[in-house]
């Protein structure tokens, strides 16, 4: 009877789990639901209370590429390109750091680490004005190299990748190095490989992190061309009036790429939060 008791709270506990979680991915997903309705209605049917639209507009989607004033497609462009090089060169400059401080023995290499971490503590927005005086000096203001550059280099990746390597057996290190392997083939052919999980990790969190950002490409582009997408939404607003149907197709448009990259990339993006939280 305890047993059978016992077996029952086990099951109203895993109900109720299973409700609560429920709740949670609906309150969750209802934004993104009416987001997308929206986008697929006239704009004198987003005020009612009907979340469906009278009738589906899907040529909102086409008219977005067609606004006067309106570079939806170039804006597309620049947020990606931007994005993926952004995020290229973190996960290298990181992965190169985190090796040094996790592989290979130097003097004051822990004091430096602690030293790189500690910049973390400090706000985006108050290194936003130095950096956009080294760009002034460099002349680089209203160009992507200006977008690019600073955004290079991460303490969090460098972090998030040397607390992965460490929990590499250095056992294959020493195998490397009967083998000749110099400490640049360690790093490529050993260790970058085993830091998979990791790597996807940070991939993801900088591109989505690059994809999304608005301050710094707000304060460094000037032209209209060079915008990347956070800025070109306030377009919609300014240039053609409150456009809002028009605004959420563009929206919509713009997740794509992070929906498209976490779908093929989860598996590894959980692994690597999880592997790269155990300490070393």
């Amino acid at each position: 009877m305890a047993k059978e008791l016992t077996m029952f709270n086990r099951g109203v506990k895993l109900v109720v789990l299973h409700v609560v979680l429920a709740l949670v991915a609906t309150s969750l997903v209802l934004p993104f639901t009416w987001m997308i309705l929206a986008s697929l209605k006239r704009l004198d049917e987003i005020g009612l209370d009907s979340w469906l639209p009278q009738v589906f507009q899907w040529s909102n989607y086409k008219e977005v590429f067609t606004m006067k004033g309106i570079m939806f497609g170039r804006w597309y462009w620049n947020s990606i390109f931007v994005a993926f090089w952004v995020t290229f060169l973190q996960v290298f400059t990181s992965s190169l750091a985190a090796f040094s401080f996790a592989r290979l023995k130097w003097k004051g290499r822990d004091t430096i680490f602690l030293m790189y971490l500690a910049t973390m503590m400090l706000p985006g927005l108050v290194m936003m004005i130095p950096n956009y005086q080294n760009m002034i000096y460099l002349g680089l203001v209203d160009t992507y190299a200006g977008l690019i550059l600073p955004a290079a280099f991460s303490a969090f990746g460098t972090f998030l990748m040397r607390q992965f390597m460490m929990n590499i057996p250095h056992s294959l290190d020493e195998a490397a190095e009967i083998d000749g392997a110099s400490k640049w083939q360690l790093y490529w052919t050993v260790i970058l490989p085993l830091s998979r999980p990791a790597l996807v990790t940070l991939t993801i969190f900088t591109f989505i992190g690059n994809y999304n950002s608005m301050f710094w490409p707000l304060v460094m582009m000037k032209t209209p061309e060079r915008y990347t997408l956070p800025i070109g939404m306030m377009a919609f607003d300014s240039s053609q009036g409150q456009q809002t149907n028009l605004l959420m197709a563009a929206v919509a448009m713009s997740v794509i790429p992070m929906i498209i990259l976490f779908i093929f990339m989860q598996k590894q993006l959980v692994k690597g939060i999880m592997l790269g939280g155990v300490k070393g």
